[in-house]
């Protein structure tokens, strides 16, 4: 079975593959739940696992024998590896097939989560998570595909429903689940709980996923794919380098080095060649590129809090990590709370007064994150968690939405491929910049007076760095977007 004009391989954002779903061919079956289900399982897997190791970071970090932030490494390597092979999922699909290439996938996360389970290591840590973020790149895009592919228009609703739900549910549960497998297990079975899931998913896709193929694929742009994922692997690199606590700075320079003058030659390439594995043409869209920089900005500074509040919690605060899990859910209660409102809310303001805002009082919970002490009431704790959560969610869905109203139909895919390739890196980066704040706070804190003066340090400057994502927005047309609103 051929098809062509595939839809896009990032994560699911309604906007774009509600659309896409509107192009699909004209055979038009009818959504396959069982398919639909076991994709958003897949799904609910990856995420989980990029976000659920920010809870256990302490006791990984001790049976490692590394200090907290180190563990930041392991995390940024999976998020920035599901970014760097998400553009050639679907290459991989026409030419491969979706069937092998998903159910490839999902036997290479699983195999990937157990052997991190026996990791006795930090970067043995991180290079299997660099594995286990392979599979999960793979595994959802092509997934997300298939169910996709071809389904009729009434029913691409229905099918992203089903797809989105894990996006959601996956950060609020992630935290209490990494502190109660921490606390009563231990942390190994943060990766080890992924054997049976992915057993089962391995099933379900022997026997639901259809085998897809392009009969003439197009070429892929490898020399776009290796620059590209060879600054980041170096800009990574580098990053963790400086969060290290033993700074080595011929390392730093070399990577930091590697990095710009990878970032040099694919930029010169992409902008250059025939189908490109990334088109950066699009970033001359003004909202497309306002959505992406200061966009970007935002996304790395908020995806940092889930991480720093963590080892804030447990080593300045003492509390275990099910308590501190149990707390960090307000954060995404707050995300998932706000959503019904957020579309009204669009629809009531213009998009450039509600980003601005969103950004203003989400840098002010970092600010004040920076000054609560283990005494603080714990309603107002919670309070102020739901309250950051909620702003992240209202800039969230600001950026996402606004990125397509002024991109046309004919360049709706690259720009998704290129928008959930961009998203991906600035999460991933975000933990590396909370474990650099905390590096910077501790060379900062020069007396050593208190345990929590780094993690004060470390929101202030997200706090800061955070407000400059204004800039892009500020520069915005006032009436940018208006025709979403409508």
């Amino acid at each position: 079975m051929s098809r062509s004009d595939p839809p896009s391989e990032g994560p699911a954002e309604p906007v774009a593959d509600a659309a896409i779903g509107a192009e699909a061919g004209a055979a038009e079956p009818a959504l396959d739940r069982r398919l639909a289900v076991l994709v958003a399982g897949t799904f609910f897997m990856e995420i989980l696992d990029g976000t659920i190791l920010s809870t256990a970071a302490p006791d990984i970090a001790r049976s490692l024998d590394v200090r907290g932030a180190d563990i930041g490494v392991a995390i940024t390597a999976y998020l920035v590896t599901l970014a760097v092979l998400i553009p050639i999922s679907g290459w991989l699909a026409d030419r491969w097939g979706t069937r092998t290439v998903f159910i490839t996938a999902i036997v290479l996360f699983s195999a990937a989560s157990g052997l991190c389970a026996l990791s006795t290591s930090l970067p043995e840590l991180t290079a299997l998570r660099v594995l286990q973020g392979a599979g999960g790149a793979l595994m959802v895009p092509v997934g997300r595909l298939v169910v996709l592919q071809g389904i009729a228009k009434r029913d691409v609703i229905r099918a992203i429903a089903f797809l989105t739900w894990p996006a959601l549910v996956a950060p609020i549960a992630a935290p209490l689940v990494g502190g109660l497998l921490t606390t009563y297990l231990s942390w190994h079975w943060i990766f080890l709980i992924n054997l049976p899931l992915g057993a089962a998913a391995l099933i379900g896709a022997l026997r639901l996923v259809p085998q897809l193929r392009e009969s003439e694929p197009l070429p892929m742009d490898w020399p776009g794919f290796l620059q590209t994922s060879g600054c980041l692997a170096a800009l990574v690199l580098a990053m963790s380098a400086l969060g290290a606590q033993v700074i080595n700075l011929p390392l730093v320079l070399g990577a930091g080095a590697a990095s710009v003058i990878l970032g040099l030659t694919a930029y010169r390439h992409l902008t250059r060649t025939v189908n490109p594995l990334l088109d950066l043409g699009l970033l001359k869209v003004r909202t497309f590129r306002v959505a992406h920089a200061g966009g970007g900005v935002y996304r790395a500074t908020v995806f940092a809090v889930p991480f720093v509040l963590p080892l804030m919690f447990q080593e300045a605060f003492g509390w275990s990590a099910v308590r501190s899990g149990a707390l960090l859910m307000a954060v995404f209660v707050g995300n998932l709370a706000i959503k019904p409102a957020t579309t009204p809310i669009l629809r009531r303001w213009q998009f450039r007064p509600v980003i601005i805002w969103s950004v203003v009082v989400v840098s002010t919970t970092m600010l004040l994150f920076a000054v609560i002490v283990p005494e603080t009431p714990l309603p107002l704790l919670v309070l102020l968690l739901v309250i950051s959560g909620a702003a992240r969610s209202v800039g969230f869905t600001a950026y996402n939405t606004i990125m397509y109203a002024d991109i046309d139909q004919s360049h709706l895919t690259p720009a998704n491929t290129l928008s959930s390739t961009l998203q991906q890196l600035a999460g991933g980066l975000g933990v590396a910049v909370g474990a650099l704040g905390l590096q910077i706070g501790l060379l900062l804190d020069w007396f050593g007076t208190a345990t929590i003066t780094p993690y004060r340090i470390t929101f202030v400057l997200l706090a800061v760095l955070t407000l400059t994502s204004a800039v892009e927005a500020f520069r915005m047309g006032g009436t940018a977007g208006h025709q979403l609103r409508s």
